[in-house]
């Protein structure tokens, strides 16, 4: 089996990726941010590292999903391959952050990559509003997220919910993020448990 988190930054993406892989004893895959080169330097000066970050990330999810599908463990992946492509690329460009003819080098990238990529058995929405990304965000209290401004969570927000709208790759679950708090309320955990048993006894059926 194979579970994938989507969701804003700030979401809780990790944080649930982790707590359901230890649940049921799986494999974890985790976006590659502690380690990530670019990260911090994107954050202060977007137009000059956005292509040097975004074929960073299309490449180590790549080789997230091969080690994915060769594996006869069952993953809980902490976003996926789409996501890169579809929300943070395209957002990008949009917002002149990444040129035309980047993100045509990197759309081409992604091309030739997806031919070779299984989607998850389940995708797994987060979904939040901006109070809530922000307060996670300050939660966790990374220096390189201080300078993430409001509107660029909100077009990733819009995008994510486009995206969403259209997914039809796996079976989709959208959590509310708002409403519960899974971290320190083990009913609401409780709750997301019995969803997504109910996502795979249907795969099963």
């Amino acid at each position: 089996m194979h579970i994938a988190i989507a969701g804003n930054i700030g979401s809780g993406k990790t944080t649930l990726t982790q707590l359901l892989a230890k649940h049921y004893q799986w494999e974890v895959e985790l976006e590659p941010v502690d380690n990530n080169p670019y990260l911090a330097e994107f954050y202060d000066d977007m137009p000059k590292w956005a292509f040097h970050l975004q074929v960073y990330f299309l490449h180590s999810r790549f080789r997230q999903m091969h080690r994915i599908m060769q594996s006869d463990k069952s993953t809980v992946q902490d976003r996926t391959i789409y996501e890169d492509a579809h929300i943070f690329a395209e957002n990008l460009v949009e917002n002149g952050i990444l040129s035309a003819r980047d993100f045509a080098n990197y759309r081409g990238l992604y091309d030739a990559m997806i031919p070779f990529v299984k989607p998850p058995d389940l995708l797994i929405y987060l979904r939040a509003d901006i109070p809530t990304l922000v307060g996670q965000i300050e939660k966790r209290g990374r220096s390189y997220e201080n300078s993430i401004r409001i509107d660029y969570l909100k077009t990733l927000n819009q995008r994510y919910e486009s995206w969403i709208a259209r997914y039809t790759e796996s079976k989709l679950l959208i959590i509310e993020v708002n409403r519960i708090d899974f971290v320190n309320k083990r009913e609401d955990f409780a709750g997301i448990l019995e969803k997504v048993e109910a996502e795979l006894f249907g795969l099963f059926r």
